[in-house]
Formats: C-alpha cells, sequence, structure tokens
C-alpha cells in the first residue's frame, strides 16, 4: 500500500526552506536589541523563499514535501515578524491579526485541496502581497532600533499588504471552490 503522506527527500531546495524554520528563534532574539541586524536576518530568510522554488524547479526536484512546506515556513516566519512587532509597538494588532487571519485561511484552503489531490498554486497575487509583506515587516523591524523614519514607509506598504492580502485571499477562496467543487 503506497503511502500518500509526504516523504521528506533531503535537497538543497528542502534545506533553504527548513532554514526558515530554524532562523526563526535567531531573529526573535535578535531583532528587539538589534534591529538591523533582525532586518538583516529577516532578509535573507526571506530571500530563501525565492531561491527554494528557484532551485527547485531548476533542479527538477519539486518535492510534495516542499509543495506543502514551502508556505508554512514563510507563514511561520511571517506570523513570528508580525507578533514580534506588535509586541514591539510598531504594528496595531488588529492589522496582525487580519493578516495572520488571512495566512491561515490560505493554508487550511490549501490543504483541504491537497487531501483532494489538487493543488492551488501561488497567484501572483499572493507573491506581490508578500514582497510588501516582507518589506513592510523590515522596515518595522529596522524601526524598532530608532535608526531613522522607517516607521512610516512600513506603516503605508503593510496597508498596502493588508488590501493584497485581502485581495489575493478572496481569490484563493474563488480558486479553491472552482477546483474542488
Amino acid at each position: 500500500m503506497k503511502s500518500s503522506t509526504p516523504t521528506l527527500k533531503f535537497n538543497l531546495p528542502t534545506a533553504l526552506t527548513l532554514s526558515r524554520l530554524f532562523v526563526i528563534p535567531v531573529f526573535l532574539l535578535v531583532a528587539p536589541g538589534y534591529p538591523v541586524v533582525g532586518a538583516l536576518v529577516f532578509t535573507l530568510a526571506s530571500l530563501t523563499d525565492w531561491l527554494d522554488g528557484y532551485l527547485a524547479r531548476k533542479m527538477g526536484s519539486i518535492t510534495k514535501f516542499g509543495i506543502i512546506m514551502d508556505p508554512i515556513a514563510d507563514k511561520f516566519l511571517v506570523i513570528s515578524a508580525l507578533v514580534l512587532l506588535v509586541d514591539l509597538g510598531e504594528l496595531s494588532v488588529w492589522i496582525a491579526a487580519v493578516l495572520i487571519t488571512r495566512e491561515f485561511l490560505v493554508t487550511a484552503l490549501r490543504v483541504v485541496a491537497l487531501s483532494k489531490g489538487t493543488i492551488i498554486p501561488a497567484e501572483m497575487g499572493g507573491k506581490i502581497k508578500t514582497f510588501f509583506q516582507f518589506s513592510a515587516i523590515i522596515s518595522l523591524v529596522i524601526d524598532g532600533g530608532n535608526y531613522g523614519s522607517f516607521h512610516d514607509i512600513g506603516t503605508g506598504l503593510i496597508w498596502v499588504a493588508m488590501a493584497l492580502s485581502v485581495f489575493s485571499g478572496v481569490k484563493y477562496t474563488l480558486s479553491f471552490r472552482r477546483t474542488t467543487a
């Protein structure tokens, strides 16, 4: 009997995906006291989001584990950063709640679709949202150290990210309904 559980096939893209999970505690410990270093750690982690997907496609090493784990690693990284920003007073709790709710909604839809044998791929709106979200987080983390006036930039970017989150969340929901109906 063949198992439908994704097996861990260790390769460079998988290592990059998992690195995002391992860097979260480092980011959370470093960012409050050393915001620029924290922003650099977050930036490097967020770059692995692009790099692991690129390498998986280029090397022909796309795995079920990677398809499932990549967005989960992204969600954990983003959610951890949003919670930290709320704790630092850089982000309103309600904005974080909207962004986190969207992340759980889309992940749940993808998992349910996957359980039915359907993959809901990342859409361009979600990718653009991620770019704005990562940029906002980096700006707001840097501002936590009073190294400049990044707060206004980060706040503007987080509003754009929130609008894109809602829009792309609706698109994922519609895509889910179409593909699993």
